[in-house]
């Protein structure tokens, strides 16, 4: 920015400061200031003679520079680039980033933008794909290993880059890779569990708590082991009450599933106050809920839960843990409450399962033992 005096306007965010023409000639240049997106951007609007600006002008763009859809000259500038690049058949993978949005589904969008942005787009973005080498990837991956992100974190944002050429190729805009993007290997099968005194406590303190839809979200995970973003996008519609089913649209797997509605989780739903609101559990406005954090977090607080179980998600897992170890339930109908794509996730909960045969095979001990003190030992005649 110019080191020049600054001089007002009586334009709020309008300011000038004296320089020259191209003629040599003395005139202002304004600049104007302004918040967006919580930042505070500070651009030129014009020169008073080779653009014929005035205050005035400038307070009416700095008006439109605020509006939400209003690019500054920074993201103009760079849009700009991006497109002399795609008239140009260069389809790097800031411009295939673009398309990539503009054609994907929102679901995990955010998450997306936040890894491209701190790690994709500075050392790959302005490369095509063709002219990508594994030292390129080798770099953001260990640039990534020396700040510290986990394994986890490194595999999404290396899948990510893979899904955006990938992307490209199927539309004919680009050339695959050269090679093959090597993922690290991750071990993230956490399974969380609660104690039955922890599980209490849990209970106790969600009848506490005054949230309207906190805890009542908790024992909907607990006794339906429903997901938090399911649980977020929950609508009243996708309740059959009648039939006794929840509808969840869109979840993990891609594809549309039916659980069942059971007499716990339809009291917990018959206690929810409804709303103008079309969501079960609505948001400010009565718009799909994107956060419950801080509420939940007090709840698990206040029972004196372990600080790494995770509330909502922790509580799926209990739910389906107490079904494996129950003996009760096999794993291809746990998979199918669970609604995992495939039987491999629902492996992490087998040896749940196996403890519960071992205590249930053990009663046959114990009917005999009420036979006799001690087992007699059959011997077979052999002839």
């Amino acid at each position: 920015m110019p080191a020049k005096k600054r001089n007002k306007t009586r334009y709020p965010g309008v300011y000038w400061i004296q320089g020259k023409g191209p003629n040599g000639k003395i005139e202002r240049i304004y600049y104007i200031v302004y918040r967006k997106g919580g930042r505070v951007i500070e651009e030129k609007a014009g020169r008073q003679y080779q653009d014929d600006m005035t205050p005035a002008r400038a307070a009416r763009l700095r008006a439109m520079r605020m509006k939400v859809n209003a690019l500054t000259n920074k993201e103009r500038r760079e849009l700009e680039r991006k497109r002399k690049e795609a008239e140009q058949n260069r389809w790097t993978i800031d411009c295939l980033w673009d398309e990539y949005k503009q054609q994907k589904p929102l679901k995990g969008l955010k998450q997306d933008e936040n890894r491209y942005k701190n790690y994709l787009r500075g050392p790959l973005g302005d490369k095509e794909p063709k002219d990508i080498i594994p030292l390129d990837v080798d770099r953001v991956r260990l640039k990534m290993q020396k700040a510290g992100k986990s394994p986890q974190t490194i595999k999404l944002t290396l899948g990510l880059l893979r899904r955006i050429v990938n992307f490209g190729v199927k539309k004919n805009l680009c050339k695959p890779l050269s090679f093959r993007i090597e993922m690290p290997r991750v071990n993230n099968l956490k399974t969380e569990d609660l104690t039955p005194e922890q599980l209490q406590r849990l209970l106790e303190a969600i009848e506490q708590d005054e949230h309207p839809y906190a805890g009542k979200m908790m024992l909907m995970a607990l006794y339906t082991g429903m997901r938090r973003g399911e649980l977020f996008r929950l609508k009243w519609e996708d309740i059959d009450f009648e039939r006794g089913f929840i509808h969840i649209r869109n979840p993990k797997g891609g594809v549309d599933q039916t659980i069942p509605l059971n007499d716990a989780a339809r009291q917990v739903l018959n206690q929810v106050e409804r709303t103008n609101s079309e969501y079960v559990f609505p948001g400010r406005g009565g718009k799909q809920r994107v956060d419950i954090k801080r509420p939940v977090n007090r709840i698990k607080q206040r029972a004196g839960l372990p600080k790494n179980f995770r509330p909502l998600h922790g509580l799926r897992h209990v739910y389906a843990s107490m079904l494996a170890s129950s003996g009760k339930v096999d794993m291809c109908t746990l998979q199918k409450l669970l609604t995992h794509k495939s039987a491999q996730m629902t492996q992490r909960y087998v040896h749940l399962r196996d403890e519960a045969l071992k205590r249930a095979s053990n009663v046959v001990t114990e009917l005999l033992g009420k036979q006799t003190k001690s087992p007699k030992v059959v011997r077979l005649n052999q002839s």
